[in-house]
Protein backbone atom coordinates (compact mmCIF):
# COMPACT_ATOMS: atom_id res chain seq x y z
CA UNK A 1 0.00 0.00 0.00
CA UNK A 2 0.98 3.61 -0.59
CA UNK A 3 2.51 5.06 2.52
CA UNK A 4 0.15 8.29 3.23
CA UNK A 5 1.36 11.39 4.48
CA UNK A 6 -0.43 13.91 7.12
CA UNK A 7 -0.41 17.39 7.82
CA UNK A 8 2.10 17.68 11.03
CA UNK A 9 2.25 21.59 10.73
CA UNK A 10 0.69 25.28 8.53
CA UNK A 11 1.69 28.51 8.59
CA UNK A 12 5.20 28.39 7.41
CA UNK A 13 6.58 30.42 4.33
CA UNK A 14 9.20 27.67 2.74
CA UNK A 15 10.65 25.10 4.98
CA UNK A 16 14.35 24.26 4.46
CA UNK A 17 17.33 21.93 6.11
CA UNK A 18 14.67 20.07 8.43
CA UNK A 19 17.01 18.02 11.03
CA UNK A 20 16.15 16.47 14.00
CA UNK A 21 17.44 17.44 17.12
CA UNK A 22 16.84 17.26 20.78
CA UNK A 23 12.70 15.66 20.70
CA UNK A 24 11.73 18.55 17.74
CA UNK A 25 12.40 18.72 14.15
CA UNK A 26 14.59 22.32 13.56
CA UNK A 27 13.99 23.80 10.13
CA UNK A 28 14.82 27.12 8.13
CA UNK A 29 11.80 29.35 7.28
CA UNK A 30 13.64 31.23 4.13
CA UNK A 31 10.64 34.16 4.02
CA UNK A 32 10.30 34.55 7.57
CA UNK A 33 13.93 34.75 8.07
CA UNK A 34 14.18 32.83 11.39
CA UNK A 35 15.24 29.31 12.14
CA UNK A 36 12.21 27.50 14.08
CA UNK A 37 11.06 23.51 15.39
CA UNK A 38 8.68 21.58 15.27
CA UNK A 39 7.16 19.00 18.41
CA UNK A 40 6.01 15.55 16.81
CA UNK A 41 2.71 16.88 18.37
CA UNK A 42 2.76 19.75 15.83
CA UNK A 43 3.45 22.94 17.88
CA UNK A 44 5.79 25.30 15.73
CA UNK A 45 8.37 27.65 17.61
CA UNK A 46 10.97 29.87 16.26
CA UNK A 47 14.74 29.10 17.86
CA UNK A 48 16.20 32.70 16.30
CA UNK A 49 15.86 35.51 13.91
CA UNK A 50 18.52 36.01 10.81
CA UNK A 51 18.34 39.35 10.43
CA UNK A 52 18.73 40.43 6.54
CA UNK A 53 19.16 37.27 5.19
CA UNK A 54 17.25 33.92 4.54
CA UNK A 55 19.00 30.84 6.37
CA UNK A 56 19.41 27.22 5.33
CA UNK A 57 21.12 24.76 5.83
CA UNK A 58 21.88 23.85 9.67
CA UNK A 59 24.18 21.81 11.47
CA UNK A 60 25.40 20.60 14.52
CA UNK A 61 29.16 21.01 16.00
CA UNK A 62 30.96 17.95 18.00
CA UNK A 63 30.74 20.72 21.10
CA UNK A 64 26.56 21.69 20.78
CA UNK A 65 27.05 24.96 18.88
CA UNK A 66 25.00 25.19 15.44
CA UNK A 67 26.12 26.51 12.05
CA UNK A 68 23.37 27.88 9.94
CA UNK A 69 24.44 28.80 6.23
CA UNK A 70 23.53 32.69 5.43
CA UNK A 71 22.32 32.41 2.08
CA UNK A 72 22.43 35.54 -0.05
CA UNK A 73 25.49 36.64 2.06
CA UNK A 74 27.54 33.17 1.32
CA UNK A 75 28.93 32.95 5.29
CA UNK A 76 28.21 30.34 7.38
CA UNK A 77 27.17 31.31 10.87
CA UNK A 78 27.86 29.70 14.15
CA UNK A 79 25.42 29.90 17.37
CA UNK A 80 27.14 29.51 20.54
CA UNK A 81 25.27 28.19 23.68
CA UNK A 82 24.74 31.66 24.58
CA UNK A 83 22.69 32.34 21.48
CA UNK A 84 24.97 34.70 19.72
CA UNK A 85 25.71 34.78 16.21
CA UNK A 86 29.06 35.02 15.17
CA UNK A 87 30.65 34.62 11.57
CA UNK A 88 32.26 30.78 11.10
CA UNK A 89 32.73 30.86 7.45
CA UNK A 90 32.91 33.39 4.18
CA UNK A 91 32.28 31.37 1.41
CA UNK A 92 32.11 34.13 -1.35
CA UNK A 93 35.22 33.08 -2.85
CA UNK A 94 33.60 29.79 -3.59
CA UNK A 95 30.06 29.67 -3.90
CA UNK A 96 29.10 31.93 -7.49
CA UNK A 97 25.63 32.94 -6.20
CA UNK A 98 23.48 32.05 -3.07
CA UNK A 99 24.33 29.19 -0.77
CA UNK A 100 22.16 26.35 0.23
CA UNK A 101 21.79 23.16 1.81
CA UNK A 102 24.97 21.87 4.78
CA UNK A 103 25.69 18.75 5.85
CA UNK A 104 28.90 18.74 8.89
CA UNK A 105 30.32 15.63 9.97
CA UNK A 106 31.17 14.07 13.14
CA UNK A 107 34.77 16.12 12.88
CA UNK A 108 32.89 19.16 12.63
CA UNK A 109 33.84 19.78 8.87
CA UNK A 110 31.09 21.43 6.69
CA UNK A 111 30.18 21.04 3.06
CA UNK A 112 28.17 23.32 1.57
CA UNK A 113 26.73 23.99 -1.95
CA UNK A 114 25.30 26.99 -3.91
CA UNK A 115 23.21 27.88 -6.87
CA UNK A 116 26.03 28.68 -9.03
CA UNK A 117 24.18 31.37 -10.76
CA UNK A 118 20.74 33.15 -10.69
CA UNK A 119 18.36 31.11 -10.28
CA UNK A 120 15.06 32.77 -9.55
CA UNK A 121 16.36 35.37 -12.42
CA UNK A 122 16.72 32.54 -14.85
CA UNK A 123 13.72 30.63 -14.32
CA UNK A 124 11.76 33.84 -14.96
CA UNK A 125 13.41 34.83 -17.84
CA UNK A 126 14.05 31.30 -19.26
CA UNK A 127 11.47 29.11 -18.46
CA UNK A 128 12.32 25.79 -15.96
CA UNK A 129 12.87 23.58 -19.20
CA UNK A 130 16.00 25.75 -20.86
CA UNK A 131 17.73 26.37 -17.24
CA UNK A 132 17.53 22.81 -16.24
CA UNK A 133 19.45 22.26 -20.21
CA UNK A 134 21.97 25.41 -19.91
CA UNK A 135 23.43 26.64 -17.07
CA UNK A 136 26.50 27.77 -15.16
CA UNK A 137 27.80 24.42 -12.70
CA UNK A 138 28.95 25.15 -9.44
CA UNK A 139 31.28 23.73 -6.35
CA UNK A 140 30.93 22.36 -3.28
CA UNK A 141 33.20 23.93 -0.07
CA UNK A 142 34.82 22.28 2.80
CA UNK A 143 34.76 24.18 5.71
CA UNK A 144 37.00 23.01 8.08
CA UNK A 145 36.11 22.73 11.99
CA UNK A 146 38.48 25.96 12.08
CA UNK A 147 36.43 28.00 9.50
CA UNK A 148 38.97 27.61 7.04
CA UNK A 149 37.36 27.16 3.66
CA UNK A 150 38.27 24.80 0.49
CA UNK A 151 36.78 23.70 -2.75
CA UNK A 152 36.02 20.01 -1.59
CA UNK A 153 34.17 19.29 -5.53
CA UNK A 154 33.76 21.80 -8.73
CA UNK A 155 31.66 21.19 -11.76
CA UNK A 156 28.53 20.62 -9.98
CA UNK A 157 24.96 20.64 -11.37
CA UNK A 158 23.34 22.84 -8.63
CA UNK A 159 24.55 21.34 -5.58
CA UNK A 160 21.99 21.03 -3.04
CA UNK A 161 21.00 18.06 0.14
CA UNK A 162 23.91 16.18 1.21
CA UNK A 163 24.57 13.18 3.14
CA UNK A 164 27.13 10.98 4.86
CA UNK A 165 27.21 7.31 5.06
CA UNK A 166 27.39 6.12 8.73
CA UNK A 167 30.74 5.04 7.97
CA UNK A 168 31.82 8.53 7.36
CA UNK A 169 33.78 7.19 4.35
CA UNK A 170 31.06 8.20 1.27
CA UNK A 171 29.54 11.33 0.55
CA UNK A 172 26.08 11.82 -1.42
CA UNK A 173 25.16 15.24 -2.76
CA UNK A 174 21.80 15.84 -5.19
CA UNK A 175 22.65 17.20 -8.32
CA UNK A 176 19.44 19.39 -8.54
CA UNK A 177 19.83 20.33 -12.05
CA UNK A 178 21.64 17.00 -13.28
CA UNK A 179 18.81 14.72 -12.16
CA UNK A 180 21.08 12.69 -10.28
CA UNK A 181 22.32 11.61 -7.12
CA UNK A 182 26.43 11.86 -7.14
CA UNK A 183 28.92 9.91 -4.77
CA UNK A 184 32.38 11.05 -3.63
CA UNK A 185 34.60 9.12 -1.42
CA UNK A 186 35.90 10.93 1.47
CA UNK A 187 39.46 11.55 2.53
CA UNK A 188 41.18 11.33 6.26
CA UNK A 189 41.40 15.31 5.92
CA UNK A 190 37.95 15.61 4.42
CA UNK A 191 38.42 15.67 0.22
CA UNK A 192 36.41 14.41 -1.87
CA UNK A 193 37.51 11.21 -4.80
CA UNK A 194 36.22 9.22 -6.70
CA UNK A 195 33.20 10.78 -8.06
CA UNK A 196 30.41 8.49 -9.81
CA UNK A 197 26.87 8.48 -10.45
CA UNK A 198 24.83 6.89 -7.20
CA UNK A 199 21.91 7.00 -8.76
CA UNK A 200 20.05 8.33 -12.02
CA UNK A 201 16.70 10.12 -11.09
CA UNK A 202 15.23 12.19 -13.85
CA UNK A 203 12.69 13.18 -14.51
CA UNK A 204 12.89 14.04 -10.89
CA UNK A 205 14.98 16.51 -9.51
CA UNK A 206 16.49 15.97 -6.08
CA UNK A 207 16.50 18.82 -3.68
CA UNK A 208 16.69 17.92 0.13
CA UNK A 209 17.72 14.43 0.43
CA UNK A 210 18.51 11.66 4.03
CA UNK A 211 19.51 8.50 4.59
CA UNK A 212 17.53 5.50 5.88
CA UNK A 213 19.36 2.36 7.19
CA UNK A 214 18.58 0.01 4.32
CA UNK A 215 20.80 2.55 2.60
CA UNK A 216 18.01 4.01 0.69
CA UNK A 217 17.64 7.55 0.06
CA UNK A 218 14.71 9.58 0.15
CA UNK A 219 14.49 12.71 -2.15
CA UNK A 220 12.59 15.87 -2.03
CA UNK A 221 11.45 16.45 -5.81
CA UNK A 222 10.68 20.03 -6.18
CA UNK A 223 9.02 19.71 -9.62
CA UNK A 224 6.28 17.59 -8.40
CA UNK A 225 4.27 16.82 -5.13
CA UNK A 226 6.20 13.95 -3.86
CA UNK A 227 8.77 12.54 -1.75
CA UNK A 228 10.76 9.59 -3.11
CA UNK A 229 13.05 6.52 -1.95
CA UNK A 230 15.14 5.33 -3.96
CA UNK A 231 17.86 2.74 -4.70
CA UNK A 232 21.99 3.11 -5.22
CA UNK A 233 21.49 2.51 -8.99
CA UNK A 234 17.84 4.86 -9.12
CA UNK A 235 15.11 1.83 -8.40
CA UNK A 236 12.41 3.79 -7.01
CA UNK A 237 11.02 1.69 -3.88
CA UNK A 238 8.65 4.25 -2.55
CA UNK A 239 6.54 7.62 -3.76
CA UNK A 240 4.66 9.53 -1.18
CA UNK A 241 2.08 11.91 -2.26
CA UNK A 242 3.18 15.27 -0.75
CA UNK A 243 -0.12 17.68 -2.22
CA UNK A 244 2.48 20.39 -3.59
CA UNK A 245 6.22 20.67 -4.65
CA UNK A 246 8.32 19.12 -2.27
CA UNK A 247 11.15 20.89 -0.97
CA UNK A 248 13.20 19.00 2.03
CA UNK A 249 12.79 16.14 4.18
CA UNK A 250 14.36 14.14 6.87
CA UNK A 251 14.27 11.49 8.98
CA UNK A 252 13.76 11.87 13.02
CA UNK A 253 10.89 11.66 15.78
CA UNK A 254 11.55 8.74 18.17
CA UNK A 255 11.85 5.99 16.60
CA UNK A 256 13.82 7.47 13.53
CA UNK A 257 10.97 6.04 11.32
CA UNK A 258 8.82 9.73 11.24
CA UNK A 259 9.71 11.00 7.59
CA UNK A 260 8.98 14.92 7.76
CA UNK A 261 8.20 16.55 4.72
CA UNK A 262 8.31 20.80 3.81
CA UNK A 263 6.42 21.73 1.13
CA UNK A 264 5.31 24.54 -0.88
CA UNK A 265 3.46 25.96 -3.75
CA UNK A 266 7.06 26.91 -5.33
CA UNK A 267 10.23 28.15 -4.53
CA UNK A 268 10.13 31.69 -6.35
CA UNK A 269 9.96 34.52 -3.79
CA UNK A 270 7.37 36.15 -5.84
CA UNK A 271 4.77 33.41 -5.05
CA UNK A 272 5.82 32.24 -1.37
CA UNK A 273 7.62 35.37 0.15
CA UNK A 274 4.22 37.34 0.88
CA UNK A 275 2.10 34.32 2.50
CA UNK A 276 2.84 31.78 4.58
CA UNK A 277 1.06 28.85 2.53
CA UNK A 278 3.45 26.37 3.42
CA UNK A 279 3.33 23.11 5.11
CA UNK A 280 5.09 20.21 7.07
CA UNK A 281 3.90 16.74 6.32
CA UNK A 282 5.16 13.36 8.33
CA UNK A 283 4.57 10.04 7.54
CA UNK A 284 5.75 6.11 8.59
CA UNK A 285 8.98 5.66 6.41
CA UNK A 286 9.98 1.41 6.34
CA UNK A 287 13.18 1.78 7.45
CA UNK A 288 15.16 4.30 10.12
CA UNK A 289 17.08 7.36 10.01
CA UNK A 290 21.03 6.40 9.67
CA UNK A 291 24.59 8.76 8.50
CA UNK A 292 24.52 12.82 8.72
CA UNK A 293 22.72 14.63 8.91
Amino acid sequence: MPIAAKVLAEGIYFGEGPRWRDGRLWFSDFFAHAVKSVSPAGDVRTEFALEGDRPSGLGWLPNGDLLVVSMEQRRVLRRGRDGRLALHADLSAIAAWHCNDMVVDAQGRAYVGNFGFDLDHELEARGAESVIADHATAKLALIGPDGAVGEAAADLHFPNGTVITPDGRTLIVGETLGGCLTAFDIGPKGALSNRREWAPLAPRLPDGICLDAEGAVWIANPIAPECARVAEGGQVLEVIDTGMPCFACMLGGESGRTLFMMTAPSSMPSQVGARPIGKILAAEAPAPHAGLP
